[in-house]
């Protein structure tokens, strides 16, 4: 593995885990763009560790508050603030669950599809129809309950495809069930919590059959850095772009990528 490489992949994943463009789908093309498809399960692992440390850091106040809102419910604290982050907790795994029988079930289907570009391109203009439409869906004030957070998750699992943005699919998700705007991309970046630490949770086998060599130690932890900071400068983005409902200048880019990419694969690709 290449230095130059991984903090170039690390900077992908942490700016596309959050971005509404599509992780997976940046990772599938980067990797093959770089001839670099073969990073390895540490490496991957060390990239989701990273994004998930960028969603601590943001949203620290509300992530701690959820994690003591359960003992201080038990304790007969019956405050507003405790029931919301109670509430949004068991939102937070309900909306889990569709990702997790999708992880469970179908995982070795969906692996196979890390493996085709013309998938991630195809899931592209998927996501980019969304974004562009967002701008049309109108500014609602419905609360978010157990039944919108199934839903939402639903969308968050359909995204385990290459190419389809989880936090492009779970805002838009939101934003159709009528929940403002800034609520659904906040819920949004503190599900992807599980979501991420599960998709790491399900290579550790793997990572522990075959354990980084020494040497790439540094590339390791550049990657895990770099995919850290681009992640936190990508949620503080997409938090001002939510609010000013700027959401298409992201389907502008993913349609031009996929655009590009299916030209590419059906008239110049050997």
């Amino acid at each position: 593995m290449e230095l130059i490489k991984a903090i170039i992949l690390g900077i992908v994943q942490g700016l596309t885990e959050f971005l509404p463009v599509s992780s997976s789908g940046h990772l599938v093309i980067g990797s093959e763009l770089l001839h670099f498809q073969e990073q390895g399960v540490a490496f991957d692992v060390c990239l989701h560790l990273g994004t998930l440390v960028s969603v601590f850091i943001v949203f620290r106040t509300e992530i701690l508050a959820m994690i003591k809102a359960p003992f201080q419910f038990a304790g007969g604290n019956r405050e507003a603030d405790v029931r919301h982050f109670l509430l949004w907790d068991i939102y937070i795994i309900l909306a889990t669950l569709p990702a997790v029988f999708v992880g469970l079930f179908f995982k070795s289907y969906v692996d196979a599809l890390f493996g085709s570009t013309l998938i991630a391109y195809c899931m592209l203009v998927i996501t980019g129809t969304i974004m562009i439409l967002a701008q049309f869906v109108p500014e609602k004030k419905e609360a978010l309950t157990w039944w919108r957070s199934l839903l939402v998750g639903c969308a968050q699992a359909c995204a385990i495809m290459p190419g389809l943005s989880r936090s492009g699919s779970t805002i838009f998700a939101g934003m159709v069930l009528g929940i403002p705007r800034e609520t659904i991309a906040r819920f949004s970046f503190i599900m992807s919590i599980p979501a991420i630490l599960g998709a790491a949770v399900l290579q550790l086998g793997d990572f522990f059959h075959n354990p980084p060599a020494a040497d790439t130690a540094l590339n390791l932890l550049l990657g895990m850095v770099m995919s850290a900071v681009a992640g936190y400068l990508a949620i503080k983005l997409l938090l001002d772009i939510i609010r000013r409902n700027r959401l298409q200048w992201f389907g502008y880019y993913c349609l031009l990528l996929a655009g590009c990419g299916l030209t590419h694969h059906f008239f110049f690709a050997a």
